[in-house]
């Protein structure tokens, strides 16, 4: 009897016992539970706040998009209105009438051209994206930046396959003030607008050297072309056909056989105030009005003249230690640039005068306060030359510029090559492509 009890009390302790462990188990996963439900709720609510936030970002996004909508829905019906004004064609029908009495048009007429014949007939007009591409042929990235950007939007809107620079990318603008919020300080501001120089080659240097460079323009966040790497000279025909596919490019590698003529070269250069810069390409010295050379009685005027390292130009295979280029331009708009060697010898007492004051950076112009140069300090005392028919040296390589290479060399020192900003910044030379090169002597 009695281990019939004792078997009975060992079962109950063991069905307690189960049952107890059954309840601690239920516990536990009624605890994992509560702790897991626990962290998709911190995980729900940290989503919900991120989400709060990116709804509260959006709301700022489309705030500031509605306030770039507004100028734009003004400009739009600007356009709207000069193409309802223009709609009859009669405005194109003169210009296009007076322009045909013209053998060669100016890059700023072609681009005219074409602007008024995309808002008289459309973007898909084959007139407007011809006169757009006239004008980018004939533009010097150097020396009309905003006629080239002018001419690559107007392509790019006609549909013409061409990658826009990113120099070129157009601005929205932001919203004004109205009129009378905005006072006098807003008319002084678009006076000022209207008053810029104008941005021809050839037109009084600005103040960043950009008007009128035959070496280069200023260097930008994203150069658009250098001297080396990804877009260095073998790739410039990229972005800039003519100096792939130009047959009368420059430099050249000057040797014979020559052909001779007789072409006279005066110069006629004045002291004036020095106004030099680094565009982030060379060192340019901007020339006030006066200087000049007259090319068989023809005026040319000195524009401004600038250096390459080592010298672009070569005699025989053989390039000097730099050269410095006088780019000169006609009244009807011809470029001429005089070209002087600089050899490896004793101190150039100008060209030290004009290293004291160089920017070893990129820099904009500076007129330097009681300082005056000449340019003829430049110069050799012989000016028999070496001459042939070119293009720029840099993109976008327009052809139709006249070079007089000057046999005989200046000096520069060691010590002032080594000064130079610029390692190097001379285009390869050409192929010569049959042309003549014509000796004076």
């Amino acid at each position: 009897m009695r281990i019939i009890i004792e078997l009975v009390l060992v079962a109950a302790l063991a069905a307690a016992g189960f049952f107890g462990w059954s309840n601690l188990q239920k516990s536990n996963s009624a605890g994992a539970k509560i702790t897991e439900a626990t962290i998709e709720a911190q995980v729900s609510a940290e989503m919900l706040t991120d989400a709060e936030k990116e709804l509260e970002t959006a709301e700022e996004e489309l705030d500031q998009l509605r306030e770039q909508l507004e100028p734009l829905q003004a400009k739009s019906l600007e356009l709207a209105a000069v193409k309802a004004a223009l709609a009859g064609g009669p405005i194109l029908d003169d210009l296009e009438s007076s322009y045909k009495k013209q053998k060669n048009l100016s890059v700023e007429r072609q681009l005219g051209l074409g602007a008024l014949r995309m808002l008289t007939k459309g973007s898909d007009d084959p007139g407007a994206a011809e006169a757009f591409r006239k004008a980018l042929q004939m533009s010097d990235w150097n020396s009309r930046k905003n006629s080239i950007c002018a001419a690559q939007i107007g392509l790019a809107a006609a549909g013409e396959k061409i990658k826009v620079m990113s120099e070129c990318a157009v601005q929205v603008p932001a919203a004004e003030p109205s009129a009378q919020a905005a006072g006098p300080a807003a008319h002084g501001a678009a006076h000022a607008a209207k008053g810029a120089e104008p941005d021809a080659h050839g037109a009084k240097p600005g103040k960043d050297g950009k008007d009128v460079k035959h070496a280069a323009g200023g260097a930008h966040a994203a150069p658009h072309w250098g001297y080396d790497g990804a877009m260095g000279p073998d790739k410039w025909g990229n972005e800039f056909p003519t100096c792939g596919k130009g047959k009368a490019q420059s430099p050249l590698n000057i040797q014979g056989p020559f052909s001779r003529g007789r072409i006279s070269v005066n110069p006629d250069y004045k002291t004036g105030a020095l106004k030099i810069l680094n565009n982030g390409h060379t060192i340019q010295v901007n020339v006030p009005p006066g200087s000049k050379v007259r090319i068989d009685g023809v005026v040319f005027e000195l524009l401004q003249f600038h250096f390459h390292r080592p010298s672009e130009e070569q005699i025989d295979g053989k390039p000097m230690a730099m050269v410095v280029h006088f780019v000169h331009k006609s009244a009807a708009g011809k470029l001429a640039v005089l070209g002087v060697l600089l050899k490896e010898g004793n101190e150039n007492p100008g060209i030290k005068t004009l290293w004291q004051y160089a920017p070893p950076k990129e820099a904009p112009e500076m007129e330097v306060p009681d300082v005056s140069f000449n340019p003829a300090n430049l110069l050799p005392r012989e000016m028999d030359f070496f001459s042939y028919d070119g293009s720029l040296t840099t993109p976008p390589c327009t052809e139709g510029v006249r070079f007089f290479i000057l046999k005989s060399t200046v000096n520069v020192s060691k010590e002032q090559v080594a000064a130079f900003p610029f390692r190097a910044n001379a285009r390869p030379v050409q192929p010569l492509n049959g042309r003549t090169i014509i000796t004076s002597n």
